[in-house]
C-alpha cells in the first residue's frame, strides 16, 4: 500500500506527519510505504490515499480519484493513528 503526506511545499509538515504515519503503521505491524509530496505533484499521484491538512484537502478533492484524510495535528500520533485506521477500514 502506498499513501502520500502532503504539505504545501512538500518537504516540512509533510515530513512530520510522515514521520507519525510511519509509527502508527509500525504500531499496527503494516508495511505502508509513505511518502511526501507537494500539492502540486500531490493532483497526479498514483495512490491508495493521501493525509493532509484541511485546507489542502479541499483543494486536492476536485482534482484526485483516491481518497483524502485530513490530520489536524501531525504529530500527535493518536489522531493519526485514528484517521489512518479510517482509511483501513474504508479500504475493505
Amino acid at each position: 500500500m502506498k499513501v502520500y503526506a502532503v504539505c504545501g511545499f512538500g518537504c516540512g509538515s509533510s515530513m512530520i506527519l510522515k514521520m507519525s504515519i510511519d509509527k502508527v503503521c509500525k504500531q499496527l505491524g503494516i508495511d505502508c510505504d509513505v511518502e511526501t509530496t507537494d500539492i502540486n505533484s500531490a493532483r497526479g499521484a498514483d495512490c491508495d490515499a493521501i493525509f493532509t491538512s484541511a485546507e489542502l484537502a479541499s483543494e486536492l478533492k476536485e482534482s484526485c480519484n483516491f481518497p483524502i484524510y485530513t490530520v489536524k495535528k501531525y504529530m500527535d500520533l493518536a489522531e493519526v493513528k485514528e484517521v489512518f485506521q479510517k482509511f483501513l477500514s474504508e479500504r475493505k
